[in-house]
């Protein structure tokens, strides 16, 4: 019977516990040009690789480019965009209508890690959204991409990616 008892003063609690809705917000490294290094020779092709396509395709929206930074094939698991490196392309000209801007000296994106092993990069970014219960508001969360590299270019591509309009 006390156990009930302290069931409500224990739910208010909670609920009017900030640490329960606090979030340290997710922030990008200083120099995030600098993780696209190893001092493997084969890991540093493939995070320089991994490096152009995110600063020239994704951020500067250079799709012309994208023969030389990945396969033909280009194995797609984001479910908005085929797979082959024509259908990608697509994806960002046709459907996203990216125009291309002047590629930049040095990286924007706030890429928070680069993490190689084998034949795998993993970039992992800041992404902010807006707040589902308050649109005024918005918070920040982690993105990432992930890339297979076969003979010097992405073969295959992950992300956390849903359908969009759902």
């Amino acid at each position: 019977m006390p156990c009930r008892l302290h069931l409500p003063l224990a739910a208010a609690l909670l609920a009017g516990s900030p640490s329960l809705h606090a979030q340290e917000p997710v922030v990008g490294a200083r120099d995030p040009d600098a993780l696209f290094h190893s001092s493997d020779p084969k890991l540093n092709t493939n995070k320089q690789v991994a490096y152009h396509i995110v600063k020239d395709l994704l951020e500067a929206g250079h799709w012309e480019l994208a023969d030389k930074y990945l396969t033909e094939r280009y194995i797609q698991h984001n479910p908005n965009a085929a797979s082959g490196r024509n259908g990608v392309v697509k994806f960002f000209t046709e459907v996203r209508k990216v125009t291309p801007v002047p590629i930049p000296q040095k990286m924007n994106t706030k890429v928070v890690s680069v993490v190689a092993e084998g034949d795998l990069v993993v970039v992992a970014y800041v992404h902010e959204a807006k707040d589902a219960k308050d649109s005024s508001q918005s918070y920040t969360t982690t993105w990432f991409d992930m890339w297979r590299f076969k003979d010097g270019k992405a073969d295959e591509h992950w992300d956390p990616a849903t359908r969009i309009g759902q």
